[in-house]
């Protein structure tokens, strides 16, 4: 199977081999600040499973665990396409609304419950964490 997902403008693409490793919805005040929602859902796949096309600007920050996350966005449209987390060494994650697609599979993780807006459940979910997974 093979999926592909992209800016709002269409400038950067990945397309994926396969299913996810992992999804996840995160709670966490950046991916809030990053998404412009209440909580971010990513799906993590291996970089050898990924074709990243298009120039990118890129956006480094420190986790709490002090790792390094960098957020790829497309520079014309801003839209937050594809992430790298230091503590996730050979896996991508990719923003799961670029994927467009309503059939992708559901998250089985939701981190970041400590700062969880209380009006958002994520039913699907089998693992609940406070912060992030330890």
């Amino acid at each position: 199977m093979q999926r592909t997902a992209q800016c709002s403008c269409g400038s950067v693409r990945v397309v994926a081999e396969g299913e996810p490793s992992a999804v996840v919805a995160c709670h966490c005040l950046e991916c809030q600040r990053r998404t412009g929602s209440v909580f971010g859902v990513g799906a993590y796949f291996p970089e050898a499973r990924l074709i990243l096309s298009g120039e990118t600007k890129q956006f480094a920050r420190p986790t709490e665990s002090g790792a390094q996350f960098v957020t790829h966005f497309c520079p014309t449209c801003g839209t937050s396409v594809y992430w790298r987390a230091g503590k996730l060494a050979g896996l991508v994650g990719i923003a799961v609304g670029a994927f467009a697609d309503p059939s992708f599979p559901l998250p089985q993780r939701s981190v970041w419950e400590q700062s969880r807006h209380p009006w958002v459940e994520v039913a699907s979910a089998q693992q609940h964490f406070p912060k992030g997974r330890q």
